[in-house]
């Protein structure tokens, strides 16, 4: 429909952006064996991170639906 400004495609607005830091606790294991956290139910995997840590990380890069990141000290 023209005009419509009725679109559900995020596009590139994630919450968190490219060498941003956060506090996160991680919730899950991936399948390669990263942590997994959530930061406004955007996925985030976090290498060298277990299941109950809540850690600072840095966010390494961005997709459509998640991203990767690594532990901050």
């Amino acid at each position: 429909m023209f005009g419509s400004n009725n679109s559900n495609d995020r596009g590139s607005s994630s919450p968190i952006k490219e060498g941003g830091e956060y506090d996160v606790k991680i919730e899950d294991t991936g399948r390669d064996g990263d942590g997994i956290a959530r930061i406004e139910g955007f996925v985030v995997f976090v290498s060298g991170a277990k299941v109950g840590d809540e850690v600072k990380i840095r966010i390494n890069s961005t997709r459509r639906n998640f991203a990767f990141a690594e532990v901050v000290e």
